[in-house]
């Protein structure tokens, strides 16, 4: 194997997102090398991502990089990338709260935080936003755990439930709530709401686009001409909430919002990632979700209705639901918001990686 690098890594499946995790000691510390690095693991540039262990699709195609973090107050450094399937390229602009139910078993499992009887806190620092997470781990006899009986839509079977508290998501890449200082905003003739916590999100009646939220993402997504504007709504949202460069970006998300057809629920959503619709929602989302009910003014209270803390908040999505809890901590200017995921270990051992792949960009 002279012509291969052997790679270390686990393959897990994070809430309804699947990826390989990654010591950062592992990978090359130059951006520009790592993401060679990525690229050729994951087989992208390829719809099926056959030349690599990618799953052919946005939710099957991130990757995780943890190490020990040297900041106060954190104990795992957490970089989320984000591996496009059919172009070379990642995207390390966003968090994503899904695989990051999976950092603080693998730092469990790695020796790089050391567990507690019954459950173990971590505390991860998401590079990619500068922002805190709690995660609680169910640790019984100090040692990590995935059975469980906690279901999650979107994931068959049961497992244990992860905790993950969000102590500082607001302004996750913009700084801001409200990026461009309104609740609404109006784009080529529709009402958005530009918000930033944990995830920029645009938000969008789906009503205003002929959409109901009760169509499935293969109906969305086979609609070439909504498919087109939304993403022409997005990239304008992108500069007014300061991502210029949102065309090239995954962020901002759009997504559509509508009342539910569940009492239960606040809201029916369908989310994009952005060229795909999810086929729940986004754990970061969700966050941007129920801070965007709990804000006056904007389309998404306008629909859910008053609205007080602490609660716990619904959201319909096309696999079932999925639900945040948001409440007041002292000490901090907005709410937290928790939410439960569960995580699993599919496979352990190395990628590897043909030297003249990592190449590929350098002789271009």
């Amino acid at each position: 194997m002279n012509d291969l690098t052997r790679i270390p890594c686990v393959l897990m499946r994070g809430g309804t997102s699947r990826g390989p995790f990654f010591l950062a000691s592992d990978l090359p510390a130059d951006p520009a090398a790592r993401d060679e690095v990525l690229i050729a693991a994951m087989g992208a540039g390829h719809e099926l991502q056959v030349d690599g262990i990618g799953g052919g699709h946005p939710l099957t195609s991130k990757v995780a990089i943890v190490g020990p973090s040297k900041r106060p107050g954190a104990d795992v450094d957490y970089l989320f990338a984000q591996v496009d399937v059919k172009s070379r390229s990642v995207d390390t602009s966003p968090n994503c709260g899904n695989m990051i139910s999976g950092v603080g078993p693998f730092a469990i499992e790695s020796a790089i935080v050391a567990a507690a009887e019954g459950r173990t806190t971590v505390r991860i620092f998401n590079v990619n936003t500068g922002k805190l997470v709690e995660a609680s781990v169910a640790t019984p006899n100090r040692a990590v755990t995935y059975d469980g009986d906690t279901a999650i839509d979107g994931v068959p079977g049961r497992a244990a439930a992860v905790y993950l508290t969000f102590l500082d998501a607001v302004g996750s890449k913009t700084g801001h709530l409200l990026p461009s200082g309104n609740p609404v905003d109006r784009i080529d003739g529709v009402d958005v709401t530009l918000v930033d916590a944990a995830m920029p999100l645009m938000l969008v009646r789906a009503a205003d686009l002929g959409k109901t939220c009760r169509e499935t993402p293969a109906e969305l997504e086979a609609d070439r001409a909504f498919m087109t504007r939304l993403e022409a709504l997005r990239i304008e949202a992108g500069h007014r909430m300061g991502i210029p460069d949102a065309a090239d970006r995954v962020i901002p998300k759009p997504c559509l919002v509508a009342p539910p057809a569940d009492g239960n629920a606040v809201l029916a959503v369908r989310y994009f990632t952005p060229h795909q619709c999810h086929k729940t929602v986004a754990i970061t989302g969700s966050v941007a979700l129920g801070m965007a009910c709990v804000t006056p003014g904007t389309l998404a209270a306008e629909i859910a209705g008053p609205i007080e803390l602490p609660v716990t908040l619904a959201f319909e999505h096309p696999a079932g639901q999925i639900e945040a809890r948001l409440e007041r901590r002292e000490g901090l200017p907005y709410p937290v918001a928790s939410l439960v995921r569960t995580t699993r270990r599919l496979f352990e051992g190395a990628v590897l990686v043909k030297h003249s792949a990592m190449r590929l960009t350098q002789a271009a």
